[in-house]
């Protein structure tokens, strides 16, 4: 199937594995490329060490060419570090999950990379298309993880209408008609985030993913009890107990993830605080909420990670409540894009049908 997302990639499906900390490593990514899919590296919990590692361990785990990407976070302070060892790297696309700089576009798009940041409102996608984004990802609220409160349904038409650039749409995707759907709103594909994360192919625990095969639609939560701000999760007893703490016992909690975020993502307390500057930038939220926002990376790591259900939190989609299985993400590529042929044939009998009266 071709799109303008996949002539824009070079991918053979229009299909996105999406850059989910500690879940998106080198072996997800490279068994959703391999799969014709764009996998996507998460680099937030990597040190610039760690990242160039894992782009050449995708690069060695799939065929030569086979275009994969990378997802960065826009305010951090070593954004244009790593943006320059994606483009020393030769990756194809960098994706971002808040809006990069019209300089930063510039500088990837000038070096050949293909820049495609994430969204959740139709101004911030005017926004970075008038900047020189190449594409976006739209994400409705049903997504995991930070999230809005705009249904996909209601988010996607709004965005195709009001730009003139490859649209991916995200937030509870996981089958072909899907992607059928999202292609009647105008979209060019679809990214998926849960639903790779419940393959056979991701790290993920099986403990933890037994957790989310159990969960039903009513199991996954939207919490701002982890760091603040709207977080898509599986409703757990530690979530309860994040929600009845007082502020007091938050922030206590905060420091401690914070110190541990910062000896493993190698940043200095310095460089933390300015990445909290640019957090709070533009937003209305205390020091404490921005100091909280520490818990995140540590309480996912607990969980996606170290499998401790009990200790670390799940963000995820609202699709993990009508997901049953564990394929390959070959074998889940395969079936979206046989679901969607079927979906696409079952659409155009419609049009043999003889007219009414």
């Amino acid at each position: 199937m071709e799109t303008a997302f996949t002539k824009l990639v070079g991918v053979a499906h229009p299909i996105v594995q999406t850059g989910m900390g500690w879940v998106a490593g080198p072996r997800l990514v490279s068994a959703a490329a391999g799969a014709g899919a764009l996998g996507i590296l998460a680099s937030a919990t990597m040190t610039l060490d760690q990242l160039r590692s894992a782009v050449r361990e995708v690069r060695s785990r799939v065929p030569e060419g086979t275009p994969f990407g990378v997802n960065l976070r826009a305010d951090a302070g070593d954004a244009a570090e790593r943006a320059q060892l994606i483009i020393d790297e030769g990756v194809r696309v960098a994706s971002f999950a808040l809006a990069p700089s019209r300089e930063l576009i510039a500088r990837l798009k000038d070096a050949g990379v293909v820049v495609i940041p994430s969204i959740g409102a139709r101004r911030h996608a005017e926004k970075v298309a008038a900047w020189g984004a190449d594409a976006v990802i739209v994400q409705g609220g049903e997504g995991g993880g930070h999230t809005g409160d705009v249904a996909t349904t209601v988010l996607l038409p709004q965005v195709v209408d009001a730009v003139d650039i490859p649209v991916v749409a995200a937030g509870g995707f996981g089958d072909g008609r899907g992607l059928v759907a999202a292609l009647a709103y105008g979209a060019a594909g679809i990214a998926m985030g849960t639903r790779f994360l419940l393959t056979s192919d991701s790290t993920v625990p099986d403990a933890v993913k037994a957790e989310y095969l159990k969960a039903t639609v009513k199991d996954v939560t939207v919490t701002t009890a982890v760091d603040g701000l709207p977080h898509r999760m599986l409703r757990t007893e530690l979530v309860d107990s994040l929600e009845r703490a007082g502020r007091a016992r938050a922030l206590a909690r905060a420091v401690r993830h914070a110190a541990g975020f910062r000896k493993l993502s190698g940043l200095s307390w310095p460089q933390m605080v300015r990445d909290g500057l640019a957090m709070k930038h533009g937003k209305d939220l205390s020091w404490s909420q921005v100091l909280l926002a520490a818990n995140t990376p540590m309480l996912l790591k607990a969980s996606m990670v170290e499998g401790r259900t009990d200790l670390g939190v799940m963000a995820s989609g609202q699709i993990a409540g009508v997901i049953e299985d564990l394929p390959s993400c070959a074998e889940l590529v395969s079936r979206v894009m046989a679901e969607a042929q079927q979906a696409l044939e079952a659409l155009h009998s419609l049009r043999t049908l003889p007219p009414p009266g």
